[in-house]
């Protein structure tokens, strides 16, 4: 992903002393050290760190989890958790990527237009070809 979204590559964020209730928007990339209260729906990228806690819903492009996330969680791309990640909940992602320590509870469903586009249909074969060993 560019950082076209960002402020010259820093992330919009909720810091390590921050606790936070209600609902954030963004069009660009979020990382989360504090706590969120509520819901967070982006259209890039979001980072939740060692100390970051989620309690609520979130949608994004593509995550990367090392703290706390527990609610309904939507990502369109790839959903990267760390080895110190802990995710409780209903999951929707096109990718899972799990680091050995990561702690995944929760309801999980990858999405069907993502695994399409890697599946290739193969031409059918002429049967009039002529088959050689």
């Amino acid at each position: 992903m560019s950082k076209t979204n960002d402020f010259a590559g820093q992330y919009s964020r909720i810091e390590n002393t921050t606790n936070l209730k209600g609902e954030i928007i963004s069009s660009g990339d979020f990382r989360v050290d504090g706590v969120l209260e509520g819901s967070i729906k982006i259209k890039g990228k979001i980072v939740v760190g060692k100390e970051g806690l989620i309690d609520g819903s979130v949608s994004c492009e593509s995550a990367d989890i090392e703290g706390k996330i527990k609610g309904k969680i939507n990502v369109s791309g790839a959903f990267n958790l760390r080895s110190s990640a802990v995710v409780e909940g209903e999951v929707t992602m096109g990718k899972l990527i799990v680091e050995c320590g990561a702690i995944l509870n929760a309801k999980c469903r990858m999405k069907k237009d993502e695994l399409l586009g890697d599946v290739k249909t193969l031409p059918k074969i002429n049967k009039g070809h002529e088959k050689t060993a």
